[in-house]
């Protein structure tokens, strides 16, 4: 059994229990997922199955990623999210739509974001919440994300709800404290639910508490699913055969850098690079279970 299925993570448990959960109901080892959610998050969670684990990073690096999110004003924690100890307050200031709107354009396209002092991050390395709890976590310098988008949902006098759609490493907890800031106010994320991963959405995900063997079998998306953004080159008996040992193909100086090798029945045979007019297999793989 090979490919990827979507879960609707639950709150509460985290994503290695969701991998815990799918090892068991399937009695396959080689389960892995794509894109971590904190147990205080719920949605989407794309688990990898067998060989496709070997694409988990075409899912979670090259993605778009949609969330919705509940923003709780006037205070701040030291995590950014409910789970944290409330660090700051401050007053709230009367709001409009557009002072609201105003800022989070502010906070869209590719910007500079402080992540949250809790958080899996590595410094030196240990985890930033292993840090955090020993209090010795130290102030990281922003970094380069990208927003693509941030919507006003809904907002009262205390609470801000949004949809942002963004990219890999973007913190929605650092969104919302920056929110905060940006208002003249102290601000946390509430509630989190990730609502999209590429064209995996949450309206199709699967319930974790029931689910069985079959409907994992049955909604399991193909691993060239991952893949579907790189050119499918088909190759024959004779170069599968020398892919698979690891020999590289002649190719012309005019394709992509990185492609797909299929045999005449679709299956994905190898990712390979171009380099020096041949595609050289980086990763091979062996679909029998």
């Amino acid at each position: 059994m090979h490919g990827f299925i979507n879960i609707d993570k639950p709150l509460g448990i985290t994503s290695h229990d969701v991998v815990s959960r799918l090892r068991r109901i399937t009695r396959i080892k080689r389960i892995g997922h794509a894109g971590t959610l904190d147990p205080a998050a719920s949605g989407v969670l794309v688990v990898a199955v067998g060989q496709a684990t070997r694409l988990i990073e075409y899912v979670q690096d090259d993605t778009r990623k949609r969330y919705h999110a509940q923003i709780t004003l006037g205070s701040a924690t030291d995590s950014d999210d409910a789970t944290g100890t409330v660090i700051a307050t401050a007053p709230i200031p009367t709001l409009t739509q557009t002072a609201i709107e105003v800022v989070l354009t502010g906070l869209t396209g590719n910007i500079m974001q402080v992540p949250p002092k809790v958080s899996a991050l590595h410094v030196d390395g240990q985890r930033m919440y292993d840090l955090a709890r020993q209090g010795k976590a130290p102030d990281l310098p922003a970094r380069p994300v990208t927003v693509f988008a941030i919507t006003l949902y809904r907002w009262d006098a205390h609470t801000i709800e949004i949809d942002v759609e963004c990219g890999k490493g973007t913190y929605i907890r650092a969104i919302a404290r920056d929110i905060g800031l940006m208002l003249g106010t102290q601000a946390h994320l509430s509630t989190l639910r990730r609502t999209m991963v590429g064209s995996f959405v949450d309206t199709d995900a699967l319930t974790l508490d029931t689910l069985t063997i079959e409907q994992v079998q049955a909604h399991l998306v193909s691993p060239l699913h991952a893949i579907r953004h790189l050119t499918h080159i088909t190759i024959d008996d004779e170069q599968v055969r020398r892919v698979r040992n690891g020999l590289p193909l002649r190719t012309a100086d005019t394709l992509e850098d990185e492609v797909a090798l299929c045999d005449v029945q679709h299956h994905l045979i190898a990712i390979a690079r171009r380099s020096n007019g041949q595609l050289s297999p980086q990763k091979v793989f062996q679909w029998s279970d």
